[in-house]
């Protein structure tokens, strides 16, 4: 058969990434660079147009200190690079859409100053509504804010200008390493809504440095421990239930260390939140290693209360929460209130972290602020905010010691997503990332849902509050799932060059339990189903329209075996959408991942749809 469906084959961004570096290396090689007359390339990673790499030799050994002049001094990011004979360094925070105005300071030497023109700013960069900052606030350190929505990864300055953004969706928390590398979600979706095949190690040029696979799949949160091996939430393969598996990465290899599963510490469907579902019945969007207690701390959005584990042994140590509704076995480990202050428990909360000095800290959304339907609040009438408590882990007592956002009201409601960030005693930053109205009041469905609805608006808030004081204020067009405050160079090495590495494996896709016995009907599956397959190295990914209620099944076979994947065609319904980037708009847009992984041979790939079994043209080799 001649005909087929459409067919691509998509490099992976690491390989891309690696062409690149090495086409630019060769033309370096070839060159003689001077400090007057360098090597320039600009978005030399392909992904953050806002950077660059400029290169040359000097006879001798020297540092160099590289300026990248603001649009006003308080702008200027400046950075100082070891000695070296052959300079490769890279240019961060430059503007779009202009001519950036960049020095190279030989170490007590001359001097060198080049024009780099970018690009305009990307389309999926989000637009600044406001930017309020005080005049101490420092401008080497940028907001960084990862996407919930349609829009990249972006970092703004002290007056709002967009001096980084990527181009891919990386999602979810950008969490920076010691080596001042940082760890995010790919791009590449393992199962819907926003289960993502694995993390990224990236540089803030954009570089990916090595690629680690899941066989559960990434979302929400990881963390890097002492020895550099990685906590990271995933779930487990078969998706029976989500969101309620840790597991711990070897830094090198990929492999799995250790696996921590909720359901052998608590019950599904005690002390259920408003969203909770029998799938996603403890919704873990948060994790924090505490060395001081060798402890994991969660967050369980559906549970309306943040735990913590032991490491060791995984057991129950205590949960933080609104004890209401959880049966009497659980009551020993909930916090009894102290004092007579001001207190609120948090509600289907984000972010949780734990300070130096023990204390508790998350974004409490306040979503439904009730366990007890008939008493669930609106979102107009709810608050949310950044709240920090103060535990006795020996007496079980617990008092809040210092909260921002309530105070907003309605305009500082984010039903579903936000971060807080400790920084010093009385020095946080608050991230309201899911601000949405429909209308004049507070959406009371996800904007997700709601694409191109013009009664729709979303933003996000993010303050920094020092001494009880606002130092800084942004607020943005869009969702955004995390906010955090970053330098773009360190004292690590900022341009680590070579091969990203890929590690790890996203294990075997789960396939359906019967197979249909039917014969192909030597049709070519129908041009009005717009079907297309994308093969990558390690998967390949089946993108269709179908009207809901038909049945489909993707089908692998050749002459020894086949394999059936159930494609469903009935509208999704998600309760909780921490990151709606990858919704389509058309609910019979389906789309179906299948990892090479436990495969082997050559297949021939066939459609089931309704009592025909249509052929594509395409063949699969794993």
């Amino acid at each position: 058969m001649t005909e087929r469906i459409s067919y691509s084959f998509s490099e992976s961004l690491p390989a891309r990434q690696a062409q690149a570096e090495a086409s630019m290396l060769e033309e370096f090689a070839a060159g003689a660079y001077t400090l007057e007359k360098p090597f320039l390339r600009v978005n030399p990673y392909l992904i953050n147009p806002l950077s660059a790499v400029v290169a040359f030799r000097t006879e001798e050994e020297t540092a160099v200190t590289v300026t990248i002049f603001g649009k006003e001094e308080r702008g200027t990011i400046v950075h100082t690079f070891p000695k070296a004979k052959e300079h490769m360094l890279p240019i961060l925070g430059l503007y779009g859409d202009y001519d950036n105005q960049v020095e190279l300071r030989l170490y007590g030497g001359r001097a060198h100053t080049l024009t780099i023109r970018t690009k305009p700013l990307d389309p999926q960069v989000p637009a600044l509504l406001s930017m309020k900052t005080e005049p101490e606030y420092t401008g080497q350190d940028l907001i960084f804010v990862t996407p919930s929505l349609n829009a990249c990864a972006t970092a703004f300055d002290y007056k709002g200008d967009v001096r980084w953004h990527l181009t891919v969706p990386v999602v979810f928390e950008m969490a920076q390493l010691r080596n001042g590398n940082f760890l995010i979600g790919t791009e590449r979706v393992m199962q819907m809504p926003y289960y993502m095949s694995g993390l990224y190690e990236m540089t803030m040029m954009g570089k990916i440095v090595k690629e680690y696979a899941i066989p559960g799949g990434y979302h929400h949160d990881q963390c890097e421990m002492e020895d550099g091996n990685i906590l990271v939430l995933t779930e487990d393969p078969g998706y029976e239930t989500v969101e309620d598996v840790i597991v711990l990465l070897d830094r090198e290899t990929g492999e799995i260390k250790r696996t921590w599963d909720l359901k052998d510490c608590l019950v599904p469907g005690e002390g259920p939140s408003g969203g909770y579902t029998p799938k996603d019945w403890f919704h873990n969007n948060a994790l924090w290693y505490d060395k001081h207690t060798n402890s994991i701390t969660l967050s369980g959005r559906h549970v309306d209360a943040i735990i913590n584990i032991d490491y060791d042994t995984g057991k129950l140590n205590w949960i933080l929460g609104d004890p209401e509704t959880w049966p009497e076995d659980k009551q020993k480990y909930f916090f009894t209130i102290k004092g007579e202050g001001d207190f609120d428990w948090p509600y289907e909360q984000h972010g949780c972290m734990v300070t130096p000095n023990g204390g508790i800290m998350c974004f409490d959304n306040g979503h439904y602020r009730s366990k007890l339907r008939e008493k669930f609040l609106l979102n107009r009438d709810s608050f949310s905010r950044g709240v920090l408590y103060q535990i006795d882990r020996e007496a079980m007592t617990i008092e809040q010691r210092w909260q921002y956002g309530k105070e907003r009201g309605e305009e500082f409601f984010s039903s579903y997503i936000g971060n807080v960030e400790w920084y010093g005693e009385d020095h946080y930053l608050v991230h309201s990332g899911g601000i949405q109205y429909y209308g004049e009041h507070a959406s009371e469905k996800p904007a997700a849902l709601l694409k191109g609805d013009p009664n729709v608006r979303a933003e996000s808030i993010t303050v920094e509050v020092l001494r009880g004081k606002v130092i800084m204020e942004m607020k943005i067009e869009g969702n955004f799932y995390r906010g955090k405050k970053m330098s773009l160079y360190h004292e690590q090495d900022n341009l680590p060059l070579g091969k990203g590495i890929c590690v790890g494996q996203m294990g075997i896709t789960p396939e359906f339990d019967t197979l249909i016995p039917m014969e192909a009907c030597g049709e070519l599956l129908p041009y009005r189903y717009e079907a297309g397959l994308t093969e990558e190295a390690d998967r390949f990914v089946f993108k269709a329209i179908f009207e809901g209620g038909q049945l489909v099944m993707l089908m692998l076979e050749n002459e020894k075996e086949e394999h059936g994947y159930f494609i469903s065609t009935s509208k999704n319904k998600f309760n909780a959408l921490c990151c709606g980037t990858f919704i389509e708009k058309d609910p019979r847009n389906i789309t179906l991942n299948v990892n090479k992984a436990g495969l082997s041979g050559v297949f021939d790939v066939r459609v089931i749809v309704d009592d025909k079994k249509y052929e594509t043209g395409i063949r699969i080799t794993c």
